[in-house]
């Protein structure tokens, strides 16, 4: 089977590049869930135990305006399905995202919350402040990468490389790009991680060179 260039128009690359920091903060997203045979019990639990729950904040010294949360939720609760299913009561949830930079408190902060009453941890994510400049550093070092490959693949082809003639912008989020990384890349923190290890921030992209003759 013969393969064939449909556009041989010059060389294509993807580039790639990542930075490692230290984490400068940290954000929990914890759910409050609260479930009671009457409607009017779950809403009292529930905000009972909001209530404790940011009074718990303030004393770790996080303040409302990094607390994000939504309104009481109530809902019917059921066990099974058809001719078994069976009603447990009425479920009051809430949900709440907290930020704070106070990582070395972390562990202690998760086990007040859920001593409060916020049972439900959903996620754990480290994370930095500046992100928009870590991400043009990656993109610089996505671009020299590409560049690199790219006389690679000229010197191996006995081709001088020509100009930079095409430049696109590859999402570090996409599929391609995860296909391109591999499983090298390492380094992050996973959610529910309370060890914070580096944040990596990464980006991508694609250059197209013209070839000299």
């Amino acid at each position: 089977m013969t393969e064939t260039i449909n556009e041989p128009w010059g060389l294509s690359v993807l580039g790639a590049g990542s930075v490692r920091v230290e984490p400068q903060l940290v954000r929990v997203k914890l759910t409050v869930d609260v479930l009671e045979p009457l409607p009017d019990k779950a809403f009292q639990e529930a905000g009972a135990s909001v209530a404790r729950l940011r009074e718990v904040l303030r004393g770790h010294g996080i303040p409302d305006a990094s607390v994000s949360g939504s309104r009481l939720k109530l809902s019917s609760d059921h066990d099974g399905y058809g001719g078994d299913r069976k009603f447990l009561g009425y479920r009051c949830r809430a949900s709440y995202v907290i930020e704070t930079e106070a990582l070395d408190d972390l562990q202690q902060l998760i086990v007040d919350a859920v001593e409060a009453g916020a049972h439900q941890i959903d996620s754990v994510e480290f994370d930095v402040r500046d992100k928009p400049a870590l991400r043009d550093e990656a993109r610089r070092s996505a671009v020299a990468a590409a560049r690199r490959k790219a006389e690679v693949y000229a010197e191996a082809a006995g081709v001088p490389l020509g100009a930079v003639i095409h430049i696109q912008d590859v999402d570090a989020e996409s599929y391609q790009f995860r296909q391109h990384r591999g499983h090298g890349g390492g380094g992050g923190s996973s959610s529910g991680d309370l060890a914070p290890g580096m944040v990596e921030v990464s980006a991508g992209v694609v250059l197209g060179f013209s070839l000299s003759r």
